[in-house]
């Protein structure tokens, strides 16, 4: 039985997931997820693409919303009262305009110092209604893109293998930054054929394959860029036919409900993975022999 072992949410975008037993499922995701986002003074995002300090920032938000507090070594904390009222400003998330509320100078300072560069904390105002891309629309708060991450132990165990072939160390599934940890599926990348799940009281629907980029490369215990890995070993077999490689789904929300570590993730629709097969290297043609073409397999 495939089952949820894993449910973290990251009420900031680019900080440190919050690790939950339960959770509501909102249109835009599990509660509070990517609710708030650290920007320029440009109201240009940041992520740890470019600010990988971000991922030592551990935040907490109160039960009710009401209250944020922000933690990190080196820094101290900072409590600040939610703003969900306050004048709205522009935002930048990759070229898209969209806006916030801005939460205030105290949060404003602590980012700033933390960063070394002048910022800014936002949040998602009430009347958000982002329209994310994929096979299914739907919502998310300043995610990347959709509501819900959803990555299965078997796909992980599978990339730890290739790894040790190489003689790299295991990843912890941070790395990743998933929404939902499913596990109980035996073959490795299963949820590229989940089109449909039933988990909880809640139903989503695929949307398209995680494409995953340099954050991939952040250790998130300490906020520092930790080498090759895991690109360059995904990039061997994992390719998607619309560039850069793919480990995990992004889903949308169809039914918001409750969500428990330990709930049976039910697939409601199956369909064919949008990744293409690996390409075979073919050598070059030595003098007097012959080519070999045709086939494809794994490099």
């Amino acid at each position: 039985m495939a089952h949820v072992v894993e449910l973290v949410t990251y009420p900031v975008k680019g900080c440190a997931g919050v690790a939950l037993r339960t959770s509501p499922v909102t249109p835009a995701g599990l509660a509070h997820d990517r609710a708030f986002m650290v920007v320029s003074d440009e109201g240009v995002f940041r992520t740890q693409r470019r600010d990988p300090r971000l991922a030592v920032v551990r935040p907490a938000v109160g039960d009710d919303g009401a209250r944020l507090t922000l933690d990190a070594p080196g820094a101290g904390e900072v409590e600040i009262a939610v703003d969900t009222a306050g004048a709205r400003r522009p935002v930048d998330l990759f070229g898209a305009a969209f806006q916030g509320i801005d939460q205030g100078d105290d949060a404003a300072a602590w980012f700033s110092e933390l960063l070394g560069a002048p910022s800014r904390l936002v949040r998602v105002p009430p009347e958000h209604d982002r329209v994310t891309d994929g096979r299914v629309p739907g919502t998310s708060g300043y995610a990347d893109s959709c509501a819900l991450h959803v990555l299965s132990r078997a796909s992980l165990d599978l990339l730890d293998q290739k790894l040790a072939e190489r003689g790299a160390a295991p990843l912890p599934v941070n790395r990743f930054r998933p929404n939902l940890v499913v596990d109980g599926w035996d073959e490795p990348h299963t949820e590229d054929r989940a089109h449909g799940i039933s988990v909880g009281s809640a139903e989503a629907a695929y949307a398209k394959l995680a494409i995953r980029c340099a954050v991939t490369l952040v250790a998130q215990e300490s906020g520092t860029r930790a080498g090759p890995e895991p690109l360059r070993t995904l990039a061997g077999y994992r390719r998607a036919a619309e560039g850069g490689v793919a480990f995990g789904t992004k889903l949308v929300v169809l039914r918001p409900g409750q969500v428990s570590v330990g709930d049976e993730v039910i697939v409601t629709a199956w369909g064919e993975s949008e990744l293409r097969p690996p390409r075979r290297v073919v050598p070059p043609r030595r003098p007097g022999t012959a080519q070999v073409t045709g086939g494809t397999g794994e490099m």
